[in-house]
């Protein structure tokens, strides 16, 4: 009864693909292919191997949730949608993993394509069949928030952190966007209602980027510096980004740089200390930082340390070259408005 119930309540929301089944997991070389294509950043050679896939035969619902995952990273968010809905109606009646995080990936696509109100159907399907899912009261809290309903997205995430009180990833996305929809007050209270339940539970990492939301750097500071101890990317980042908001550039890029001794690979890290010299005005030792992180294997932080490479050529007055790089920067991610804005300013030079 309660799933035919659920059944009808995707039907009428228009989102009866959502009810497809499973696909095989057998080895598609073409799949894996175009996968490994999408995690080098490389979307059109990803959606010719998925083409090459669709002619061989190969599993539909994957190569179909690929190609979608590749229009997304091509920011051809209306063939996304597209594509991951034909891959949902390759199922067989039985949903897992897979099936909801192609919907996860289906509702980015919507949202980008200017539809989030679909978006939102999309988030309410999944809780009408999991309702312990949490990353999606997160992000139907987040949509509910840009569409001004600050009351249901108050209640999504207060859902979501009550599934997982220790979840401070999840804690800090919702702060960053109650602040950037200009609830910053509530999310204050929300950072510092976790730091009284917590109490001495709360590892020194966690605690320091608490208070460093806060914007209480000094405390921040100290637990930062005891979780430095773990020698971790993640407090080494928080520890020397307090240092630059107490005004110290030159103790935080020394963070930095220590900890990259042991990780010169890291771009997170190399992006950090690139910050770093900008503001410290040392320009060629921040293009050198973020091209030392461009080198690395690691695609994560491509697209920031693109930028930044840029803005630093800006700052060296090597105006032509900055043009030449936006240039490739936006065939590559050509829905950023700030490069967008930034390529305008550099046609004036």
């Amino acid at each position: 009864m309660r799933k035919a119930k659920i059944r009808t309540i995707l039907t009428l929301i228009c989102l009866t693909f959502l009810l497809s089944g499973c696909s095989t997991w057998k080895k598609q070389e073409n799949i894996d292919q175009g996968m490994e294509a999408i995690s080098g950043l490389d979307y059109e050679g990803a959606l010719a191997c998925f083409e090459k896939a669709l002619v061989e035969g190969e599993d539909g619902e994957l190569l179909y949730r690929g190609q979608g995952i590749a229009y997304i990273g091509l920011t051809r968010y209306e063939e996304a949608a597209a594509a991951l809905e034909k891959s949902l109606s390759y199922c067989n009646g039985y949903i897992g993993d897979l099936q909801f995080d192609t919907n996860y990936y289906l509702a980015l696509a919507y949202y980008k394509n200017g539809d989030a109100d679909r978006a939102v159907q999309v988030y309410d399907a999944i809780l009408a069949l999991r309702q312990n899912e949490k990353e999606a009261y997160c992000l139907r809290g987040m949509l509910e928030l840009e569409k001004d309903e600050y009351d249901k997205a108050d209640a999504d995430f207060k859902k979501a952190i009550a599934l997982d009180q220790k979840d401070y990833n999840c804690l800090l996305d919702i702060y960053r966007s109650l602040e950037k929809n200009g609830y910053r007050e509530a999310g204050v209270e929300y950072l510092q209602k976790a730091l009284t339940d917590g109490g001495d539970k709360i590892s020194d990492y966690d605690k320091g980027r608490l208070y460093f939301y806060l914007e209480d750097y000094e405390n921040a500071r100290n637990c930062l510096e005891k979780a430095r101890e773990t020698g971790t990317a993640e407090a080494v980042l928080f520890l020397g980004r307090t240092y630059e908001a107490l005004g110290d550039f030159n103790y935080a890029s020394k963070v930095y740089a220590g900890y990259l001794e042991s990780d010169p690979g890291n771009p997170q890290v190399r992006n950090q200390l690139g910050i770093c010299k900008m503001q410290m005005s040392d320009y060629e030792a921040a293009l050198a930082a973020f091209q030392a992180g461009l080198a690395s294997e690691d695609t994560t932080y491509m697209q920031t340390l693109k930028f930044n490479e840029i803005a630093a050529y800006e700052k060296l007055a090597q105006f032509d070259k900055a043009a030449q790089l936006m240039r490739s920067y936006l065939q590559t991610y050509p829905d950023d408005e700030k490069a967008k804005r930034e390529n305008e300013f550099l046609k004036t030079r």
